[in-house]
C-alpha cells in the first residue's frame, strides 16, 4: 500500500515547477492530488503530464476567490502552496506597485488560503520561501516575504495544531522561473551558481518536492523550516 492512499492533497500553484513536481511526487506515494492555479489550461496540461489530476482555477490574489473556493471544496488531508509571482529588485529601484504585488502574491496569497482552508486534524499546510530569507543580496523583499512565510509557519503550527505547518526553503531551482532569459544566458548563470555552491550542482523541482513528500510523511515535523538550497544559505 502506498503511504498516501486515499489522501487528499491541494497544490496550489501545481501548473508548473516545483508545485508540478510535487503534484507527480504525492500521487507516486498514494495521494488523490487537486492542482490549482490561474490558468485552465496550463493546469490540465500538467495535470496530463503527471498522469492525471483534478483541476482548479483559483487566484490566491483575491479574498473573495479564496474563501468561495474553500467553502465549496471537500476537506484536504494536505496543502502545498508554491503559487507566486515576484518582482525584484533593489528597493530604492523597485515600484511600490511591483513590491505590494510580489507581497500579495506570494505572502497575502499565502495567508489567505491558510485562513479559509479546511484540513483534517493531523492533515499538513506547507508553504515554500526561499534562501534569500537568510542570503537576500539585492533582493531584500523577496528576502522578507520569505522570512514571514516562514514566521509564519511558525506560529500557524501553534494556532492550527494539530495541522502541522512547515516551510520547504529552496535554493536556486531550475524552473520555467528562468524561461524568460535566453538559454545560453541560462545555462552560464546556472553553471556559475553551481560552482559557488558546497552541492556544486543547481536544483531541481524533484529535490524540493521530496523534501515536501518528508514533510507530509514525518507526523512529528511541525513549525519547521527545511532548506533545500545546495548549501546556498552558508555558501
Amino acid at each position: 500500500m502506498a503511504q498516501l492512499d486515499g489522501q487528499k492533497v491541494l497544490v496550489v500553484g501545481g501548473s508548473s515547477g516545483i508545485g508540478e513536481a510535487t503534484a507527480a511526487r504525492l500521487k507516486e506515494l498514494g495521494a488523490s492530488v487537486t492542482l490549482a492555479s490561474r490558468s485552465r489550461d496550463k493546469l490540465e496540461a500538467a495535470a496530463e503530464r503527471i498522469g492525471g489530476a483534478d483541476v482548479a482555477v483559483l487566484d490566491t490574489r483575491s479574498d473573495e476567490g479564496v474563501a468561495q473556493f474553500f467553502a465549496d471544496a471537500p476537506q484536504f488531508d494536505h496543502i502545498v502552496i508554491s503559487a507566486a509571482q515576484t518582482p525584484g529588485g533593489k528597493v530604492k529601484e523597485l515600484p511600490l506597485g511591483d513590491a505590494y504585488a510580489a507581497l500579495d502574491s506570494k505572502f497575502w496569497g499565502a495567508y489567505r488560503v491558510a485562513r479559509a482552508a479546511q484540513i483534517r486534524p493531523g492533515g499538513t499546510l506547507t508553504f515554500i520561501s526561499g534562501f534569500l530569507s537568510v542570503r537576500p543580496g539585492d533582493w531584500v523583499l523577496q528576502g522578507a516575504i520569505n522570512a514571514a512565510l516562514e514566521s509564519l509557519a511558525r506560529g500557524l503550527a501553534l494556532e492550527l495544531s494539530p495541522t502541522r505547518v512547515n516551510a520547504v526553503s529552496p535554493g536556486v531551482i531550475a524552473t520555467p522561473l528562468w524561461g524568460g532569459m535566453a538559454e545560453a544566458d541560462r545555462q552560464a548563470m546556472f553553471d556559475a551558481t553551481a560552482a559557488g555552491l558546497p552541492a556544486k550542482r543547481i536544483g531541481h523541482p524533484e529535490d524540493i518536492a521530496n523534501a515536501i513528500a518528508y514533510l507530509v510523511m514525518t507526523p512529528y515535523a511541525t513549525g519547521s523550516t527545511v532548506l533545500v538550497d545546495g548549501g546556498g544559505a552558508i555558501a
